[in-house]
């Protein structure tokens, strides 16, 4: 009877009736029913590779950047047709930046870039600096020099891997957020600093994982960001992590210390209960690296339960819209299923298509 309902278990379709967007290779993004378990569409990208998905505020659009040549597409979600799409690269010129966050009125887009000029006898590497994109113009509005002292965190392999970690906009538009070797709170006009909070986004399992951001990182509601830091406590100095709660738009913060910091972490995803979370731990390296499921209770800031997950090097981690499934995937053909109550797995999806390390969004 054991097996039977197993295997009835795996063969039905998730109770979820949810989207999930993916991006693919060569140059697409896929679009995934997560009750059918299958893909119902596929969207043709003309500037390249994907590499970052990003949500627009109003959840109406989503943003994309891709590698070949520098390149920005935004994806009408309604009709799921690209209804802008440009390079920023020159004969000349090419421009390496990954992701980026739209203001609340989707008129521009805010990233950090790196330039590199092509010189008769070689290629000289600027220094990264915060840029704004103005989407209806189609071009870079304007950039600004970044402070030495943020430069490291902010440059292309930085962050990450990834270019500084990407943007959070506030509400209102008035503020800018990055969550990476520390919070940097800059004013959205100026990219002038408001204010500095020592605490760092944890590392990833996986050199090539995509930076934590909008794509990863679930929000808890409109405006607030729950998620996951490190800090080091006062007295020895030893790594510790905790749940921090942000307010976008009155820079209100609070920090709760849970324990001592694993080695790594991949994403942190609320449940659309706000009762719960999820992420992926790594412990060890090589032969004596563990991974472990972490379930989190978000009234009491406390670890509920742990289940052991599979190491690998390169991964991405995603929760169901229903958040009663959690999501394994990237760099790979597949989609592990794993049971966000027992946290065991339930059954793999075989995209038939190798999907990048460009996150995932999942839309009811």
């Amino acid at each position: 009877m054991k097996r039977l309902l197993t295997l009835l278990a795996l063969l039905s379709p998730l109770a979820c009736a949810g989207t999930i967007y993916l991006g693919a290779y060569p140059n697409s993004v896929i679009v995934f029913d997560e009750a059918k378990g299958q893909i119902v569409d596929r969207i043709h990208l003309t500037t390249g590779l994907p590499t970052s998905l990003r949500l627009s505020q109003d959840r109406k659009k989503i943003y994309v950047t891709t590698n070949d040549h520098g390149g920005i597409e935004v994806i009408d979600i309604a009709t799921r047709k690209v209804i802008n799409h440009f390079v920023l690269d020159t004969e000349t010129k090419r421009y390496r930046f990954n992701g980026g966050a739209p203001d609340p009125e989707d008129k521009i887009l805010y990233t950090t870039t790196t330039e590199i000029t092509k010189m008769a006898d070689r290629y000289e590497i600027g220094k990264p600096k915060y840029t704004v994109i103005d989407l209806a113009k189609q071009k870079i509005d304007r950039t600004v020099d970044i402070p030495g002292q943020d430069e490291n965190g902010n440059a292309f392999g930085g962050g990450g891997g990834r270019g500084g970690g990407p943007f959070e906009v506030s509400p209102d538009g008035k503020y800018l957020y990055q969550f990476r070797d520390a919070v940097v709170i800059l004013n959205a006009s100026d990219f002038k600093e408001v204010e500095r909070i020592e605490l760092s986004k944890p590392e990833l399992p996986g050199m090539e994982t995509v930076g934590f951001g909008g794509e990863l990182d679930s929000l808890s509601e409109p405006g607030q960001r729950v998620t996951v830091f490190n800090t080091s406590d006062p007295v020895v100095h030893n790594r510790v992590f905790g749940i921090g709660r942000f307010d976008l738009t009155t820079r209100k913060f609070s920090f709760t210390p849970i324990g001592p910091a694993p080695a790594a972490m991949a994403g942190f995803h609320v449940a659309p209960d706000k009762k719960s979370a999820f992420t992926i731990v790594s412990n060890g390296t090589h032969g004596n690296r563990r991974c472990e499921f972490w379930g989190f209770d978000l009234a009491t800031n406390r670890i509920a339960k742990t289940e052991e997950a599979p190491c690998r090097n390169r991964f991405s981690f995603g929760m169901s819209t229903d958040g009663k499934k959690l999501y394994i995937y990237g760099a790979g053909f597949e989609i592990e299923v794993y049971d966000a109550v027992t946290l065991k797995y339930e059954r793999t999806w075989d995209l038939n298509n190798d999907v990048t390390m460009a996150g995932m969004i999942a839309l009811p």
